[in-house]
């Protein structure tokens, strides 16, 4: 009779455990499927923000195709749910949509144009909501990782192949200081 009740609580507990290991493995893959839909937001509002820019911006072709370069770049990372590779992807993406808005400071019609603040300002809303989910991803990662290797989680781990998942860091470049005194200077 006591080895019933043993053998009762430990597949209680191996069920336990292995729902828990699932619901946060969901909610990894959930925490992803927010980003990707910010990324598909961006993705479909970069061309309009383009088409406006090109109106006026017709001698800075190469900043705006920075940004198409990077809009792609994003896009195929996202496509592919390549995590390691999404990291490079958004630097590349931040550094040209910055170059464009900084751009976007000698032409004052630009500036001017409703359209073209409007989208700006979805744009940047976007950029915050996707630095928001990368965090939560990354939070959702963390749980998953730690439980994965805590004991007794880990034999349960072992045996039904949870593995571990990559944070989305930052790039070297994202982690440099800003030259506060150069920006004030230009």
């Amino acid at each position: 009779m006591e080895f019933l009740v043993v053998a009762a609580v430990v597949i209680i507990y191996i069920v336990i455990t292995y729902n828990s290991l699932v619901a946060i493995k969901n909610n990894v893959a959930k925490a992803w499927a927010n980003i990707d839909v910010l990324l598909k937001q961006r993705h479909d509002e970069l061309p309009k923000l383009i088409d406006v820019c090109k109106t006026y911006m017709q001698h800075e072709q190469q900043t705006l195709e920075k940004v198409v370069q990077a809009r792609a770049g994003v896009d195929k990372t996202r496509q592919l749910q390549d995590v390691a590779g999404f990291s490079a992807a958004e630097t590349l993406m931040q550094s040209s949509l910055s170059g464009l808005f900084a751009v976007v400071e000698n032409y004052p019609e630009l500036k001017a144009d409703q359209s073209f603040n409007a989208l700006q300002s979805r744009i940047t809303g976007l950029e915050n909501a996707i630095a928001d989910r990368r965090e939560f991803y990354n939070d959702s990662v963390n749980v998953n990782n730690v439980r994965i290797k805590q004991f007794p989680d880990l034999m349960i781990a072992n045996l039904f192949g949870f593995k571990a998942l990559k944070l989305l860091t930052f790039a070297p470049e994202e982690l440099t200081d800003v030259d506060v005194s150069a920006r004030f200077n230009s």
